[in-house]
């Protein structure tokens, strides 16, 4: 399976914040934002990721990842021009998907749950068609709503509803079958002038091929696009690693405990990074999985 991190777009909401720098390098806490899409990509077992910015933001994205060997990954990246919609990822990122199952992250999106690894491993190991995963909230008319019947099937998705039909949220994270580089091929831009992410779900929903994943107890998800929900995210995770004495997205353990990288490896790159309480933290993970 191949990955894509969608890094892009103007941070527009974020102003004053992204006047200077791309949205997912911002601090969620102790580590950059990307740093949580790229390790759930990690824990699917995923390797070979493209990351796609603007073109002021692959630079910085190059210089944080390089081409990720360090990592055990193959990292490289694109660039989308302008805000043309999330769909457009697959446009950009045709080569790089070729024939294989593909998942697609947005850039600003924190999932956190301890099944949430078992979860991706098994999800991914059975794609056909696209697989998307939903998480309740008190505010449904602000995204794209999954309808489900009684027996757990995907009947209705819909975009932004007056009236929700459920309060199930579809995240940014989207697991598709090869095809979808031809689904995305025959779109037709909407009326905003983009190539909706909500468009290629709906194709393979009328062929019975989406199917729903509920997150629910036990499973965080946190769109921090904002500078109210970049706050949340950062509150979140320090407290959850303050009280565990874990980091969540902490590349180079994900990478360890995923056989990437071996333990010597990842006591260097702590070792780079000793003046942090996150480089110790890597030493002391590398140490103690030696």
């Amino acid at each position: 399976m191949k990955g894509i991190v969608l890094a892009g777009g103007s941070g527009t909401r974020m102003y004053p914040l992204t006047l200077a720098t791309t949205k997912q390098l911002l601090a969620v806490y102790d580590k950059p934002m990307v740093y949580y899409p790229m390790s759930v990509l990690m824990l699917a077992g995923i390797r070979d990721i493209l990351v796609i910015s603007t073109p002021d933001g692959v630079p910085a994205l190059r210089a944080l990842f390089g081409d990720g060997s360090h990592l055990g990954l193959n990292v490289t990246y694109a660039t989308q021009s302008a805000p043309r919609g999330i769909a457009e990822a697959y446009l950009i990122g045709a080569d790089h998907v070729g024939t294989d199952d593909s998942a697609l992250i947005l850039g600003d999106n924190v999932f956190h749950g301890a099944r949430f690894p078992t979860l991706l491993q098994e999800t991914q190991a059975k794609i056909d068609g696209c697989t998307l995963f939903g998480y309740p909230v008190s505010d449904p008319g602000r995204y794209g709503i999954a309808e489900i019947d009684a027996s757990g099937e995907l009947i209705s998705i819909e975009e932004k509803p007056l009236r929700p039909r459920s309060d199930n949220a579809i995240t940014g994270l989207y697991l598709y079958s090869p095809d979808v580089v031809d689904i995305v091929r025959d779109l037709k831009p909407s009326a905003r002038g983009e190539l909706e992410i909500t468009d290629v779900n709906q194709v393979y929903l009328a062929q019975g091929r989406a199917r729903l994943i509920e997150l629910g107890r036990g499973f965080s998800w946190i769109d921090a696009g904002t500078p109210e929900s970049l706050l949340a995210a950062s509150q979140y995770v320090q407290v959850l690693e303050h009280r565990q004495g874990v980091r969540v997205a902490c590349l180079e353990e994900v990478a360890l405990r995923m056989g990437f990288i071996d333990s010597e490896a990842c006591y260097e790159l702590g070792l780079k990074m000793k003046s942090s309480e996150y480089g110790r933290y890597v030493m002391d993970i590398a140490r103690s999985l030696a």
